[in-house]
């Protein structure tokens, strides 16, 4: 027997008249961390400067040098803000395949050493990007006369919100007495 829903049963999208009478449900951004919106306004930034090189190359025929770095350089702020979201949300890639046939405890214990081992390597990563903007100094961008340190800088502030949300995590899996390893059904909103 197959496991498609019955069609029938389903609430009714299109009405009599031919017309689509969906409702959709409210939006409420309150739960929305801040990391989300400084990535939200990196990738504005970046389409804006994007948009802005295809018109200078394209339409005025004269493009804009500096639009391809900047570019680069938000994508970078992007993905880096942007990864701190999916750290907070622990859905990041991961293998919970063996954590089936553990027994609890050492799936507990598994889990645990997964967060511990996730909160040093953030820490370390923001201590290594720290040592790496200590060693370029004044060192500028290509193009534009902006220090390198503002794109590492970034890119280091990810890495510490990463850090924190790490702990955060942890702290939620400790407290609650699994972790998400050990059931890939649960979202960091159980309690």
């Amino acid at each position: 027997m197959s496991n498609l829903p019955d069609l029938d049963a389903m609430p009714k999208v299109m009405g009599d008249d031919g017309q689509f009478h969906a409702t959709d449900d409210d939006v409420d951004l309150s739960g929305t961390p801040i990391e989300a919106w400084v990535a939200l306004a990196f990738f504005w930034a970046l389409g804006l400067t994007v948009f802005y090189q295809f018109f200078t190359r394209y339409v005025l025929n004269n493009s804009a040098s500096w639009t391809e770095e900047i570019a680069r350089y938000l994508l970078i702020a992007t993905v880096f803000t942007g990864a701190t979201m999916g750290v907070a949300k622990n859905n990041h890639i991961q293998v919970d395949f063996f954590f089936r046939f553990m027994p609890d405890w050492m799936g507990r214990a598994m889990g645990t050493l997964v967060d511990v081992v996730r909160i040093a390597f953030f820490a370390a990563a923001t201590f290594l990007t720290g040592q790496m903007m200590q060693k370029l100094g004044s060192y500028k961008m290509t193009i534009i006369d902006l220090p390198m340190n503002l794109v590492y800088g970034v890119v280091m502030a990810g890495f510490a919100a990463m850090c924190l949300r790490s702990i955060w995590v942890a702290k939620v899996h400790w407290q609650r007495g699994y972790t998400v390893l050990q059931r890939p059904e649960s979202e960091m909103t159980d309690r």
